[in-house]
């Protein structure tokens, strides 16, 4: 074993092993951090949810005289006018302990099922949305699609199938409208969705 070769090892070791407690201390602190907002989050007392933003459905503006023969189609209208009548909000990107911190630990409960609403709901108008493309309906298709991302939905295929019907039309605002929804999104998927519409229409 050569001198360099040696000295190459040790620094490296050295490197790894500064890194490994780096790393430990910062995953102490986060945990700490975190146990810290949780505790404060479990004290914090109910609040008003009067100030949430409710989703009201515009079901008499959806297509839903399309493909009344279709069992999945009928299947996703049915949901939709299930979801009519309950408390729908889009908490996307948020955490129990916020919306604990935000709103009390005694509304967990309800936030959770107005968010599992929320869920159901733009999952359901792109499964709609995608079997009205199929059968030859993308403009119909495209009024689920717009209201979906009116509500902030993170779901990229919603994003995705927008813009190629934008594309298609040839409306070039419309695709700069739907970039400036994606940039406002609180959500994980918020990066993917802004390359892939950057990527794909970005000079149109």
């Amino acid at each position: 074993m050569t001198f360099g070769f040696l000295a190459s090892f040790i620094v490296l070791a050295l490197l790894v092993s500064f890194n490994a407690k780096r790393y430990s201390k910062r995953s102490k602190l986060d945990e700490k951090e975190f146990w810290a907002r949780e505790t404060r989050a479990n004290s914090v007392r109910r609040k008003s949810l009067d100030g949430l933003r409710y989703i009201k459905i515009p079901l008499e503006t959806f297509p839903t005289h399309l493909l009344n023969d279709d069992a999945a189609v009928m299947e996703c209208i049915e949901t939709i006018e299930s979801l009519t009548s309950m408390k729908i909000v889009n908490l996307t990107g948020w955490s129990n302990t916020d919306l604990k911190l935000e709103y009390g630990t005694a509304n967990i409960n309800d936030l959770s099922q107005y968010d599992q609403n929320y869920t159901l709901l733009v999952r359901t108008l792109q499964k709609w949305a995608e079997a009205l493309a199929a059968a030859d309906h993308p403009r119909e298709a495209a009024i689920l699609l717009e209201f979906a991302v009116g509500t902030g939905t993170d779901v990229s295929q919603t994003y995705y199938q927008l813009a190629a019907y934008w594309a298609e039309e040839g409306d070039s605002a419309r695709i700069e409208q739907l970039i400036q929804a994606a940039e406002g999104l609180r959500s994980s998927n918020r990066n993917s969705i802004l390359r892939h519409l950057r990527s794909e229409y970005g000079k149109i």
